[in-house]
């Protein structure tokens, strides 16, 4: 039983160092994406673009910038989509 375990805690350990060196190794891509998903949303709410589908602006909480700023511009578009529906965070 101690032996699975290890085993387990072992996996664990290799799967986060893989998460790490990708982080550590695309740092300037996610960066990138990061601060063009966040202009996208800033760009989308500077112009109203939302507007002319009869729908409000996308507001600035915290959910939806944590969203852009980790998703980039795939979290942005799914902000825009999600407001389309008339779903908001």
């Amino acid at each position: 039983m101690a032996l699975l375990g290890i085993a387990i805690l072992i996996m664990v350990i290799i799967i986060f160092l893989a998460v790490a060196y990708y982080v550590v190794k695309n740092i300037g891509q996610l960066v990138i994406n990061a601060i063009v998903g966040l202009i996208t949303l800033f760009i989308v709410n500077f112009f109203h673009l939302m507007q002319y589908a009869g729908k409000p602006d996308i507001g600035y909480t915290w959910i939806t910038v944590i969203i852009c700023a980790l998703a980039g511009l795939p979290g942005a578009i799914l902000l825009i989509i999600l407001g389309l529906l008339g779903i908001t965070l």
